[in-house]
């Protein structure tokens, strides 16, 4: 489902983004990118935390609904696509502390949780994974093998 985000931007501020059809979920990045990054995460864990409240999610608005948002005026809005069709499940994982703090160093430098940056980071080493194993199976083809041609009486000529 996609719901509409504005994007904020005053000076000295980092770019902020909210959500109309979500009242108090917001985040921000140092950057543009970081930003449009980070919408799509604050989003469904805002989803998800209403769905572990028990709270009905609501329909997305069109453009023509918040024609009137004064919250639009000085925003740029923008589409954030957001899959709550599955719900996030909870687990423990044993790692030593000085791990865990480094873990969580490279998730604040992402500007993501810990949980989505320890998900965002497994499935990208399966990304690469993968990749390294096409690219082996194709650099480790066969090679057509040529023969000399065997002429109609079946003996080789020599060369």
């Amino acid at each position: 489902m996609e719901y509409i985000a504005y994007l904020h931007k005053d000076r000295k501020s980092d770019f902020g983004v909210s959500f109309p059809d979500f009242p108090g979920c917001v985040t921000a990045g140092k950057t543009l990118d970081e930003a449009r990054r980070l919408a799509p995460q604050a989003l469904a864990l805002h989803i998800q935390g209403m769905m572990e409240d028990g709270e009905l999610i609501p329909e997305a608005s069109t453009i023509d609904d918040l024609a009137d948002d004064s919250a639009l005026k000085g925003a740029v809005a923008f589409l954030v696509k957001v899959d709550i069709s599955e719900k996030a499940e909870r687990f423990n994982i044993t790692a030593r502390k000085s791990q865990m703090k480094e873990i969580d160093r490279l998730a604040e430098r992402e500007g993501m949780t810990r949980s989505a940056y320890m998900v965002s980071s497994a499935l990208a080493r399966k990304a690469i994974s993968t990749r390294n194993q096409s690219w082996a199976r194709r650099r480790h083809r066969p090679k057509a093998v040529t023969r000399p041609a065997i002429p109609a009486g079946g003996r080789p000529r020599a060369t």
